[in-house]
């Protein structure tokens, strides 16, 4: 549900389908949703931008990606409060809804899988400007900034093509988030440019360490073969590094590795790992950048790089 649609609603400044307008309803009386107008928030400066960030608490703040955003967006407006919210998946919280629409702050950022379509449509109805960190699903326009993800990991695969390896695998992320599903969409067109799309060797993970441990033993145990994998986040490429230490595996003699994100886990793993670097403190930067002018056709998407390290 798009910002225009709950604002006709809500305003009744336009007909909209019955069952359109019972939707963005529902959502109100549920969310219990407190309407502002545009002219109070945009004569109001409240010094505060909410950074609300759907993960696990624990995950977020041992996580260095989240860190390194919030620097980056800080290093943009120096002299605004970042106010961190963590929210679980699924459907808006109403206490967070209130929070967002009742006068607290200048604008949002939506960091991870936010879930609930309503969420962003009803913020930017009560005159919030929202901007998400990553691509929004498909069925969403909405302005976001985010690292091209595909172009990283076809490069990638494109390495270790050209290190001679030979049955590549892939340890992707969950597919129902963008950057899972770019990176593993990257893997497959490499695969394709090299004229084996047929041999796809996927197990999937959920971006942490011990998941990318457990799907490197899984891959190794249906594709024996496999001689270079690569994994869609530097954690659970570290996790693949434990996994082939304990099965014997050497590399990159036996198995090269390479990450995403060139978080430090990267230049501190043993080997070095190489991996693909995504500019996250550019990232926090421009989404912050683009709260200025949030219109939802605009999006901009940073470049990524080969960091190459002893992995491969």
């Amino acid at each position: 549900m798009s910002s225009a649609t709950a604002s006709r609603v809500l305003n009744r400044s336009a007909p909209v389908s019955a069952q359109i307008a019972a939707r963005v309803e529902s959502a109100v009386r549920e969310l219990r949703y407190v309407r502002r107008r545009a002219s109070a928030a945009t004569s109001r400066d409240t010094g505060a931008i909410a950074v609300v960030a759907f993960a696990d608490v624990l995950r977020f703040h041992a996580d260095q990606f989240p860190v390194r955003l919030l620097a980056g967006a800080q290093r943009v407006v120096p002299d605004r409060e970042l106010v961190v919210l963590t929210a679980g998946p699924g459907p808006a919280r109403p206490s967070l809804v209130r929070y967002l629409c009742g006068g607290h702050v200048d604008g949002v950022l939506l960091v991870g899988r936010w879930g609930d379509p309503a969420l962003p449509g009803l913020v930017q109805a009560a005159g919030v400007p929202v901007v998400a960190l990553g691509r929004p699903p498909q069925s969403q326009r909405l302005a976001h900034v985010d690292a091209d993800n595909l172009s990283g990991a076809r490069a990638a695969v494109r390495l270790l093509h050209r290190a001679g390896r030979r049955r590549i695998a892939t340890i992707a992320g969950p597919p129902d988030t963008a950057p899972g599903a770019d990176r593993l969409a990257g893997y497959r067109r490499a695969l394709l440019d090299h004229g084996d799309p047929t041999r796809c060797a996927v197990a999937y993970g959920d971006f942490g360490s011990r998941s990318g441990e457990h799907a490197m033993v899984r891959l190794l145990d249906q594709f024996p073969d496999v001689d270079a994998v690569f994994a869609a986040s530097d954690a659970m490429a570290v996790g693949a590094l434990r996994a082939l230490r304990r099965l014997g595996r050497r590399v990159p003699d036996d198995v090269a590795v390479v990450g995403f994100d060139d978080s430090p886990a990267a230049a501190s793993a043993r080997p070095g790992l190489t991996t693909v670097r995504q500019p996250v403190e550019d990232l926090g930067a421009r989404a912050v950048e683009l709260l200025r002018d949030p219109s939802p056709t605009r999006s901009v998407v940073l470049p990524t790089h080969l960091v190459v390290r002893q992995s491969c």
